[in-house]
């Protein structure tokens, strides 16, 4: 496993002003990729924003795309990347002058490398490859570390916790100990996955009242720091792990209220169907 900030010594000298996370929030429709990645699109390509700034949106310029399955075009645009930053050489004096002095670029600072191998990351989980996307998370963490950023080491964390076989519970672990003490709610929000996925392992291989434990857990994180959507998501967790434990009153009392809130939701439906009909469920 990577030691992840533990040492102020780890942080890199390139590393900037991070991005503001809450303007990419802003920015992202899940639901609509296509929309996403014109928003990203024109922002990573107007010049009026800082080089860094328009660097990091074009990171989630290629994760729209990539939700799109677009993954050539979306890998393109991260190998563009680290161009803004090779230093563009101009003349001092004029044409015959022999010194020049960079007019820009310089270093590709860590926050954009960070960024850059988690969506390579995970362009190779959409693109149906797991198992590649484990050496660019795991050099994601380094790299985050590095920009000193706890935000994104727990984005590579969550997702090494997912998809790095045999490892999901020592990466969670990792990422479990990194929130502690922390007070961003933002940062604080990614105790959401840790705990959910956590509970899938542990669901899936058999203990299944350990699993309960976490989904409780991520749904309490979810009530306080988290969106309508993981809310509902943690919730429904909840209910399937109590069916498994064969406590089916509770697991259908759960379901329904879920749906009360949203009657649309096929997950939901599918457990209500599966508790009062023995019908098969959509698993998650």
């Amino acid at each position: 496993m990577v030691d992840a900030l533990t040492s102020s010594d780890r942080v890199d000298p390139v590393s900037l002003e991070p991005v503001d996370q809450a303007l990419i929030d802003r920015m992202w429709d899940f639901a609509d990729p296509d929309v996403s990645a014109e928003r990203f699109r024109a922002a990573s390509e107007d010049g009026l924003r800082p080089t860094v700034e328009r660097a990091v949106l074009a990171t989630q310029l290629a994760r729209a795309l990539g939700l799109q399955g677009r993954f050539g075009e979306a890998f393109a645009v991260l190998d563009g990347i680290a161009g803004s930053f090779e230093p563009v050489q101009e003349a001092v004096d004029g044409p015959d002058a022999a010194s020049v002095a960079p007019a820009g670029g310089g270093p590709v600072p860590a926050e954009v490398r960070a960024r850059v191998a988690i969506e390579r990351g995970r362009l190779h989980v959409a693109d149906g490859r797991p198992a590649d996307s484990v050496p660019d998370l795991t050099l994601a963490v380094r790299e985050a570390a590095q920009a000193g950023s706890p935000f994104l080491v727990l984005d590579a964390l969550h997702m090494l916790a997912l998809h790095d076989a045999g490892h999901e519970e020592e990466w969670a672990a990792e990422g479990l100990d990194l929130l502690e003490g922390r007070r961003d709610p933002r940062t604080l929000r990614w105790g959401i996955a840790l705990h959910h996925n956590l509970g899938w392992v542990k669901h899936d291989g058999g203990r299944t009242a350990a699993a309960l434990v976490e989904f409780e857990r991520a749904v309490e994180i979810a009530d306080r720091y988290g969106s309508a959507e993981q809310q509902q998501v943690t919730r429904w967790s909840v209910g399937r792990c109590l069916r498994t434990l064969g406590r089916t009153d509770e697991a259908l009392e759960l379901q329904r209220s879920l749906a009360a809130l949203r009657p649309d939701d096929p997950y939901v439906q599918a457990e209500i169907e599966a508790l009062t009909a023995g019908e098969p469920t959509i698993e998650a």
